[in-house]
């Protein structure tokens, strides 16, 4: 079964002002459909296609550049999608604890998780992880990579991220990339990460 291209949860400009709907119609229909198709290309034939992209992206041959790629890129953006609301939601209370215990408050974690985005160098992601024992991490990884992948040096189960590429924010903040950052923080879907939280 070929990776399908998810539709969005909601209308493409449901995040303004914060992301803009043209970003947001080049950023899903066009680099996020990128990834999907040269990923089915790319597994097309061999041992990986008929897999999840959870098995492929932490069983993955480092040097097999073009699933690195694009699997990382096609897994990425699914989240990335769903980590956004127009409706923030609630944050549950054990996501809330967990995050005072490894950041010693929201602040704490807000800090950390816009630190590892805003000094990403060239293009990349930040993620906030979740550890088997419960436990929170932040962390930044280059390009599509993410922190299932082997030897990434970020590991546990993400739950939240960012896309710091530039085509996730050039139109409407250019260089501005800490704008940027802190204007993502508006539209996080607490509810989404909580539930991440709690199945991971």
């Amino acid at each position: 079964m070929a990776f399908e291209l998810p539709s969005l949860p909601y209308a493409t400009d449901a995040l303004e002002p914060h992301i803009d709907a043209r970003t947001m119609e080049i950023h899903h229909g066009k680099h996020h459909n990128g990834y999907t198709t040269k990923l089915n290309a790319a597994i097309a034939g061999t041992a990986l296609e008929g897999n999840s992209i959870d098995a492929i992206l932490s069983e993955l041959d480092m040097s097999n550049a073009a699933v690195r790629n694009n699997g990382g890129g096609y897994y990425n953006h699914c989240l990335f999608w769903e980590v956004m609301s127009p409706d923030a939601g609630e944050m549950s209370p054990e996501l809330s604890e967990a995050i005072n215990k490894a950041f010693g408050s929201f602040d704490g974690f807000k800090d950390a998780f816009s630190k590892a985005a805003a000094t990403q160098f060239g293009s990349g992601w930040a993620w906030l992880c979740v550890h088997e024992d419960g436990s929170l991490d932040v962390c930044g990884t280059p390009n599509q990579d993410n922190p299932l992948m082997p030897n990434v040096g970020c590991g546990g189960t993400p739950v939240l991220g960012l896309d710091v590429w530039e085509h996730a924010y050039y139109l409407n903040y250019q260089n501005r990339r800490p704008d940027y950052i802190e204007a993502f923080f508006n539209v996080v879907n607490w509810s989404e990460v909580s539930k991440r939280y709690a199945t991971r």
